[in-house]
């Protein structure tokens, strides 16, 4: 390991193991502070901005974000490799936006590979392509985010265009080893059957991608924006029922490509 990459500082706000729903196999999930993008749903808002937060949590102020160096995440990593190597798990960078700390990232990432750790990304892929290029040959699986097909109607929801996404997720996988397209179904924004259509068209285009996950929209970051005092801009909206979901899953998997619910 390079003493260099050990030493590299970044910020956190959580380290999550034992997870099954980022990646394949048994995975520690790594959060990663700030992020470009300001989603109305998000259900991370105190990942939202690089600061250290401070959050009502059960009544009580709770500080969000810590700066640590490389070696102490992956202190805490290595200790579950056994899970990893049995159940073809490893870690998974999250967020926020794990590309706005690429320098930490990439560090933590090569760290994990040459101790022999699988590893994977959730992103958006919302920065400049040359600071997502080093860091391909370092990742597993990539887990792309691709909320819209609509440039204007993903700005009104997330306040950032989309055109500079789309064209990272058709270089990224050109590079990638496994590329896997998640799309969260938020009501009144991407649930209708022509949206996931296009969205799965898009998917089904890119080079190498088979398989495309549909979240479902939920309510559990409520509290936290309460506990941020800020307004959660998606009201009183349901999550979409499951019978909803499936009809969805069918007009994406219209476009040949595979299709799970979760994941």
């Amino acid at each position: 390991m390079l003493e260099k990459d050990l030493m590299t500082r970044g910020r956190i706000f959580d380290i999550q193991k034992f997870s099954t729903h980022d990646g394949p196999g048994i995975r520690t999930i790594v959060f990663l502070k700030g992020c470009l993008l300001r989603c109305r749903w998000c259900c991370n808002p105190e990942s939202q901005s690089y600061d250290i937060q401070t959050m009502l949590q059960g009544g009580k102020e709770k500080t969000i974000g810590e700066d640590v160096t490389v070696a102490e995440v992956f202190e805490k990593i290595k200790k579950d490799k056994v899970y990893y190597t049995r159940s073809g798990g490893g870690i998974t960078l999250s967020g926020g936006e794990t590309l706005c700390q690429a320098e930490f990232a990439e560090a933590l990432l090569r760290t994990c590979k040459n101790y022999g750790i699988n590893t994977a990304i959730e992103t958006t892929l919302c920065v400049p392509f040359y600071m997502i290029e080093p860091l391909i040959p370092l990742i597993d699986t990539f887990l792309v985010d691709i909320k819209h097909m609509n440039s204007a109607k993903h700005e009104e929801f997330t306040t950032m265009k989309n055109e500079l996404i789309l064209q990272n997720a058709v270089e990224v996988a050109k590079r990638a080893k496994s590329f896997i397209v998640r799309v969260p179904v938020i009501p009144t924004f991407n649930d209708t059957e022509e949206e996931i259509k296009d969205i799965a068209s898009f998917a089904k285009s890119l080079h190498g991608v088979e398989q495309m996950h549909l979240l479902p929209y939920h309510r559990l970051g409520y509290d936290k924006y309460v506990g941020l005092g800020r307004e959660y801009k998606m009201g009183d909206i349901t999550p979409p029922d499951k019978e909803h979901m499936n009809t969805l899953k069918k007009a994406a998997e219209s476009t040949g490509i595979k299709v799970v619910i979760g994941g």
